[in-house]
């Protein structure tokens, strides 16, 4: 249940300046510690807080495109929970620490298994244009990156569950409307435009689904109002009216006031990342190639003295039992 999930706890906050606050906090705190790389103290080196935001919403629109292009069709279920995650992700990291390349494709993949979508690693990445072998690898060594990242919080609640209930409910107690499938397409519309802002960070999904529901039914003509306040809520509910009137404009708000993304901006933005990210989380860097190197062949010098250790162990023990019989 959602009220007593950690989506609820940890994962949705009081308002978008909120969000803004910990997406400043983390470009900010990446910012401070690669100053050093800073020629000249040119604080355009870097990516500013607005421009991280908009490569998060380019990859957050090629996650949405693969998924609508997936084979085999993927469920909205699966778009919506990588989606999330991705969002989630960048709250508290950057994209100059972390490249959302793969990190964007580790959400999706990891979202495959939560909403238990069963695809295998090859099925995935057949589904990856560029160099798919390399893919798999960087995502399985990203898996648990990406996890701790969401304090293993892996269970998200869309609102694709709640607008099937809501559909239900007014076929059964709200006999005014006669068909009320016919609602659905422009619910699910308003839905996928959702998912494109901030609105599973900040609102409930039976919240998101009823604003869904209400905005398609307006587009129609369709008037359900009652079934809100009469059905739904109750006449004695007037301050869950008032609230629920502005949960309602405010996400109409996020969806109407979505920018188009400029191609050439983020053409110019990605150029940039290129060269001002930390090239030791890079998986294609030579830096990171080598310190990965480094790291095994410690681990394997650690392996060679333990190894040593208890073969010397076994040989006292040995010595000692010869010389007591």
């Amino acid at each position: 249940m959602y009220h007593s999930s950690t989506q609820r706890k940890f994962w949705t906050f009081q308002s978008e300046e909120h969000l803004l606050d910990l997406r400043q906090t983390a470009n900010h705190d990446f910012i401070t510690n690669h100053r050093p790389r800073c020629k000249n103290e040119d604080t355009t080196f870097f990516l500013s807080e607005p421009e991280e935001r908009l490569i998060c919403r380019h990859y957050e629109h090629l996650l949405r495109d693969l998924c609508r292009n997936f084979e085999p069709p993927m469920p909205n279920s699966v778009m919506a929970t990588g989606c999330a995650y991705l969002k989630r992700f960048y709250l508290h990291n950057s994209v100059m620490d972390h490249h959302p390349n793969y990190i964007m494709l580790t959400c999706l993949y990891l979202a495959c298994k939560i909403e238990e979508f069963n695809v295998s690693i090859v099925q995935f990445c057949c589904n990856i244009k560029d160099n798919p072998s390399r893919a798999a690898e960087v995502i399985l060594t990203l898996e648990l990156l990406v996890m701790q990242a969401l304090n293993f919080h892996l269970t998200v609640h869309n609102p694709y569950r709640p607008l099937e209930g809501f559909l239900i409910d007014l076929k059964t107690r709200y006999s005014s409307l006669r068909n009320p499938d016919q609602l659905r397409q422009g619910a699910d519309e308003f839905l996928h435009r959702c998912i494109a802002t901030d609105a599973c960070l900040l609102f409930s999904p039976s919240q998101v689904s009823l604003a869904a529901l209400v905005t398609s039914a307006s587009k129609l003509g369709i008037n359900i109002d009652s079934y809100v306040t009469d059905t739904l809520l109750g006449p004695e509910n007037r301050s869950g009216l008032r609230d629920t009137v502005n949960i309602i404009k405010r996400m109409k708000c996020l969806v109407k006031n979505i920018e188009p993304l400029n191609p050439e901006i983020i053409k110019r933005l990605e150029k940039k990342l290129d060269i001002c990210r930390n090239q030791e989380l890079n998986p294609d860097s030579e830096v990171y190639k080598k310190k990965l190197q480094d790291m095994l062949d410690d681990e394997e010098e650690n392996l060679f003295i333990k190894h040593n250790k208890e073969a010397e162990i076994m040989r006292q023990k040995e010595e000692d039992l010869l010389l007591n019989i």
